[in-house]
């Protein structure tokens, strides 16, 4: 299977009405980034433990470490969580932008350093998300 099928399958095996939203998530990002690199992670570390939610993630930008390793990851993420979805924006260098910019706006979310959290995509403003994600793909485009 590949990574499209993965993260289809993935969405697929949520309950509505979470599948639905995710679905439409997952076009959004789709039209903000056309063309993009995908990703599928299951959630499992190397032993084959869960460890996370699995993920579905979109575009790629270089994450930089303090010892001077870098590594390929995700732009923009989408996960189900217990009580709804998360949407995640990486590479942010100030961790109070998104909270500080979008989160009075967006609705009943909450929204931290990176991640965007809230229970169905009805209790958010869309737009102000995308505007979110195209910041977060605008920055880590920079280098």
């Amino acid at each position: 299977m590949d990574v499209k099928q993965q993260i289809e399958a993935y969405i697929a095996s949520q309950p509505e009405p979470k599948r639905s939203d995710m679905q439409e998530l997952h076009r959004i990002i789709l039209r903000v980034l056309p063309g993009c690199k995908l990703w599928f992670l299951d959630g499992k570390n190397s032993e084959n433990k869960v460890v996370s939610n699995p993920n579905a993630g979109y575009g790629s930008y270089t994450i930089k470490y303090a010892n001077g390793t870098t590594k390929e990851f995700y732009q923009i993420g989408m996960s189900a969580n217990t009580t709804g979805i998360s949407v995640y924006v990486l590479g942010i260098p100030d961790n109070t932008y998104l909270a500080e910019t979008y989160g009075k706006t967006i609705g009943k979310a909450s929204v931290s350093g990176y991640c965007i959290k809230f229970k169905t995509l009805k209790d958010i403003n869309i737009d102000i998300l995308e505007a979110a994600i195209r910041y977060g793909v605008g920055v880590t485009n920079e280098d």
